[in-house]
């Protein structure tokens, strides 16, 4: 909405010096913390699930001994693709126990 240079934005949207907006969710200072205590620990179990699932694929690789394969231009061209959707899988299959854990975290904060 353009008046003569002065735009109304809903109470929601501040504005800093700049002139850039933030939108200001109406969060008590306990649901931010809480919030913020659920996205770390989201983070936490996304990154064991990421390292978990690396190291397995690593083990899998050394116990195959999925270089033999590297030696035909076949073989090479579809390693990275291979080994990338083997970790794939494994990482998603963590999504429900991520899942559970937070959860189960949420419910044990106080949320008033």
């Amino acid at each position: 909405m353009e008046d003569g240079g002065n735009e109304t934005f809903p109470s929601i949207v501040t504005s800093k010096a700049g002139g850039d907006l933030w939108i200001v969710a109406h969060l008590s200072a306990v649901e931010l913390h809480n919030w913020i205590a659920l996205y770390a620990a989201a983070g936490v179990c996304c990154a064991l699930a990421m390292i978990m699932s690396l190291g397995l694929i690593l083990v899998q690789l050394y116990r195959e001994q999925a270089w033999a394969t590297l030696t035909t231009g076949r073989g090479l061209l579809l390693f990275i693709p291979s080994t990338w959707w083997r970790w794939q899988k494994l990482y998603l299959l963590s999504t429900p126990v991520t899942l559970g854990i937070v959860g189960a975290f949420a419910t044990t904060l106080s949320w008033t």
